[in-house]
């Protein structure tokens, strides 16, 4: 996944395109896309053997502006108001049912002038 965003420039170590071979340093700062949020992460440490998902956290710092998950929610509630999560597409049921709806407040509107 990460070797993919690297090889179409996704990836910038300290403002540079990083190549998936690129090696990381304390203090370099590692920003990347991801879900329409452009993550800043900032490296402390580099371990001397691989760790587990859980301590990653000890290595590196996240500087991401929370302006940009307010955003990410927004588009998240932009989304849902729509159509629910999960309903799917509607039924030749619900079809006729909202062209019924809309064809009632058209008569409704029609009777009042």
């Amino acid at each position: 996944m990460v070797t993919e965003a690297c090889k179409k420039n996704h990836v910038t170590v300290n403002g540079i395109i990083a190549k998936p071979s690129k090696e990381v340093f304390p203090t370099d700062k590692i920003t990347f896309r991801k879900d329409q949020i452009t993550h800043i992460i900032t490296v402390l440490d580099i371990p001397e053997n691989r760790v587990g998902a859980k301590l990653v956290d000890i290595y590196r710092k996240n500087e991401t502006p929370a302006e940009a998950y307010e955003h990410l929610e927004l588009l998240k509630l932009s989304k849902q108001h729509y159509r629910k999560t999960g309903t799917g597409r509607p039924t030749k049921k619900d079809r006729r049912d909202i062209d019924d709806y809309g064809n009632e407040i058209e008569e409704d509107n029609d009777e009042l002038e």
